[in-house]
């Protein structure tokens, strides 16, 4: 019996997307973004909390938020595993020239 299932998307992209544009453009309406949020959530048929992460996540994407984008970490992970490769052919080539070194100083010594 296979117990891990694909997480479907229970809305859709345009969905969120609309969601998110509505509660950046009615923030000043209420006391508080919360109720704006708890307000365009129950309109869409989703939980306030969803809502409000959908929101911060776009507000990082536009860099209106602290925090670091998708994209960006997307980039810093690609930039750290191309470190980590670089250090190992450091460390091989380090290696590869001490070995030769040593060679060459037997072979000057015979």
């Amino acid at each position: 019996m296979d117990t891990t299932k694909k997480k479907t998307l229970r809305f859709s992209p345009e969905v969120r997307e609309r969601a998110v544009q509505m509660v950046l453009e009615h923030q000043g309406e209420r006391e508080s973004r919360w109720k704006v949020i708890a307000a365009i959530a129950a309109k869409v048929g989703c939980s306030g909390q969803t809502l409000r992460s959908w929101v911060r996540t776009e507000a990082r994407v536009r860099s209106l938020r602290p925090g670091t984008s998708t994209q960006l970490q997307e980039r810093i992970h690609a930039l750290e595993r191309e470190l980590c490769e670089l250090r190992q052919v450091n460390e091989i080539l380090r290696k590869a020239s001490a070995e030769f070194a040593q060679t060459e100083l037997e072979r000057r010594s015979k």
